[in-house]
């Protein structure tokens, strides 16, 4: 498990999930909510050194405003309840997106703690809120030519613009409640990333299922790009070696 540093998550089905139950979506939510620090400090009792959860696009202001409200009445929930159990496991929190556009109180919880929790050493918990993949990359390129306007950039000052460049490489992305696509989440840093969707939904997925995912996830054998010893012998090599193992 120790080859997975960096994981990210779309913390999708709570709407569906309460729909089924005959509840408003904003059930599904609420329990969904409390899913957030069950996870989070399961991360980082497994020394991940990040974690990074899909809160809220930039394409989720077109749902319902009642349902936008009561999503950002969550999230503040969150800020002040969780802080304490932030604060005794290390973590370290951040943001990534465009919050500064919230309600000020909102913003001025999320500075807080940022700053409070800015020189712990455990994980590193973000929250993408009002974030898309695509204006990130926009952002990160326009940002780099406002400071060089004169020099060709690369894919490492791309890397270096983003808004956590802590979080450069995503090992694994999760996906619950059964779609199988990406939805505009960390574009840029998934590129090589494996994924993993489960048909449970977010208000079920529990810390057990987690540990399992990462488990599983960890026998997998990443290349990069690259060839392992295997792929690099002609197969009469690999036969002759296959069978020296075998008669040794």
């Amino acid at each position: 498990m120790n080859t997975l540093k960096h994981v990210a998550i779309i913390m999708d089905g709570n709407g569906r999930w309460a729909k089924r139950r005959f509840r408003p979506r904003v059930w599904g939510h609420v329990r969904g909510a409390n899913r957030v620090s069950e996870i989070a400090t399961t991360a980082a009792k497994l020394n991940l050194e990040s974690l990074t959860l899909y809160a809220f696009s930039t394409e989720n202001w077109s749902r319902p405003t009642e349902e936008v409200k009561s999503l950002f009445k969550l999230l503040k929930k969150f800020l002040i309840k969780e802080k304490k159990t932030i604060l005794k496991n290390n973590i370290r929190f951040d943001v990534i997106g465009n919050y500064k556009v919230l309600e000020t109180h909102i913003v001025e919880l999320i500075d807080d703690l940022k700053e409070s929790t800015a020189n712990n050493t455990g994980l590193n918990l973000m929250l993408a809120i009002n974030y898309g993949g695509r204006a990130e990359v926009v952002d990160a390129v326009n940002r780099f030519l406002k400071n060089n306007p004169l020099r060709e950039l690369t894919e490492s000052d791309i890397t270096d613009n983003l808004y956590n460049p802590i979080n450069q490489n995503i090992d694994l992305l999760i996906r619950t409640s059964g779609d199988q696509r990406v939805s505009n989440f960390l574009l840029w840093q998934i590129s090589y990333s494996e994924f993993y969707f489960t048909d449970t939904m977010w208000p079920e997925f529990t810390a057990k299922e987690f540990k399992a995912i990462l488990e599983k996830v960890a026998t997998r054998e990443r290349r990069f790009g690259g060839l392992t010893e295997d792929s690099q012998l002609n197969p009469k090599q690999v036969l002759s070696r296959d069978k020296q193992k075998t008669f040794s």
